[in-house]
């Protein structure tokens, strides 16, 4: 009996290549929380490779510096701009707005990725350590996402926003009770909200990435994959690959786009299929606090 051949799904174009034709984002002003790092950086540079006038937020001024001067350097890319800014204070939320219009103008498309995310059974979660996710995740999403409805309502101009997700919205998500539940809400927004602001031209939806390794993981994060999957690689993905920075950025601009006016309220999973259940049948089931090497649970004093 000869072996079964698997090939996996097909590697991305390479890093350069643009999903859309060349200018489709020029004169139009693209606001990216989390811009300045990971995903969140790498989704603004396919919008700067198109041609868009970028305007990246973060918490932290020294990598805001850093991602802007790369930014700005990416073939195509309009006029580049930066903005520390704590998401969960709807003042400053304001502010990055009036900075952005006093730079280039309103943002015509919001993209949601800033988030806060650490493993942890749902026993261990502290009331702070609950707020900390919940308050950046969720509602830091929303204010960002009304500031933006509200100034176009305004206007009485239309735009487009981009929520990042997480397949766990659907499926729960064991070790992250906190980030799931915010991240279902999240998605609620996106279906929400597409309906009340489809009539005023303002679409909505959502992205969620599968595993797309970067160079800006947090340590609990990777190690939480190292420990899933010791030397497994790709294996354990339908596609037998992860997935590329650039293939959520390609994702995140056709949502955005002109070819895409007519899909609002979706949220469109990236992640070559590894979402999906794979087993016929389930595996053992191995207790959170043991897949995070944890000891038996102990009540705080």
């Amino acid at each position: 009996m000869t072996d079964e051949i698997r090939r996996g799904l097909p590697a991305p174009p390479a890093l350069g290549a643009a999903a859309l034709p060349s200018g489709t984002f020029e004169g139009q002003v693209v606001l990216v929380t989390g811009g300045g790092t990971g995903l969140g950086k790498a989704i603004a540079a396919e919008f700067a490779r198109l041609g868009a006038d970028l305007v990246i937020a973060s918490r932290r001024a020294e990598q805001l510096k850093a991602a802007r001067e790369e930014l700005a350097a990416v073939p195509g890319a309009g006029r580049v701009t930066a903005a520390v800014c704590d998401i969960r204070d709807p003042e400053r939320v304001a502010e990055v707005f009036d900075a952005a219009q006093a730079a280039f103008g309103l943002p015509d498309v919001l993209v949601n990725n800033a988030a806060a995310n650490f493993p942890s059974p749902a026993e261990d979660l502290s009331p702070n350590a609950w707020r900390a996710v919940v308050d950046i995740t969720l509602t830091g999403t929303w204010l960002m996402t009304r500031e933006f409805g509200r100034r176009h309502l305004a206007a009485g101009t239309g735009g487009s926003i981009v929520n990042i997700g997480a397949s766990y919205a659907w499926t729960g998500g064991p070790g992250f009770a906190h980030s799931a539940a915010a991240k279902a809400g999240v998605k609620s927004l996106v279906e929400t909200l597409a309906v009340e602001w489809g009539p005023y031209g303002i679409q909505i939806n959502g992205l969620v990435p599968g595993l797309v390794p970067h160079a800006d993981m947090t340590e609990d994060i990777r190690g939480g994959l190292e420990r899933a999957a010791p030397g497994a690689g790709d294996a354990r993905q339908p596609a037998l690959r992860v997935g590329a920075p650039r293939e959520l950025g390609w994702a995140a601009t056709f949502l955005a786009s002109p070819y895409a006016r007519f899909i609002t309220g979706h949220t469109l999973v990236v992640d070559g299929a590894n979402w999906q259940r794979r087993s016929v049948v389930n595996p053992e089931v191995v207790p959170v606090r043991t897949q995070l090497g944890r000891g038996p649970f102990t009540p705080s004093p």
